[in-house]
């Protein structure tokens, strides 16, 4: 019990890096194709870049039905891991900060503040060249001061 709970956690943290990385070299890399529309928005609720939510579900799934299916042990804790970052990630993204669904509108939250702020400074680049913070749910800390101050 204690490692698959620890298999969720580390999975869950794991996919930060793993969000990181398909962001930086591969979103921004040779499947910028899937991604554009994400920087240059088109008509329709739906963008090419969901592909990359789907991709990351698939996995989710197919490692909970190969643990279903008795064949990988730790398959439901690390399916669990990545279900749950993508929520955490739909919810931050999708919700929060670019407004997909009318939820959270403001928020006096440090934390929300400097992510939302990392994230407008990452979309302010309509290329796939010279971007910068791809992260999510970490980002520098000069985004933490900055919120900081704008509170004041």
């Amino acid at each position: 019990m204690i490692i698959n709970i620890a298999l969720v956690i580390g999975t869950f943290l794991g996919m930060e890096f793993m969000a990181w990385f398909m962001h930086k070299y591969i979103m921004h890399g040779f499947l910028w194709v899937l991604h554009k529309d994400h920087h240059q928005p088109e008509k329709g609720w739906f963008e090419r870049n969901d592909a990359f939510f789907v991709f990351y579900a698939v996995i989710s799934t197919g490692l909970i039905m190969l643990w279903s299916e008795g064949f990988f042990d730790y398959g439901f804790a690390i399916g669990l891991g990545i279900l749950l970052y993508g929520i955490a990630y739909f919810a931050v993204h999708d919700v929060f900060i670019h407004q997909r669904l009318n939820w959270f509108k403001r928020t006096d939250n440090i934390y929300f503040r400097a992510i939302r702020k990392a994230h407008k400074v990452h979309h302010k680049h309509l290329g796939k060249e010279e971007g910068e913070c791809f992260g999510m749910l970490l980002v520098p800390m000069k985004y933490f001061k900055e919120a900081a101050k704008s509170n004041r």
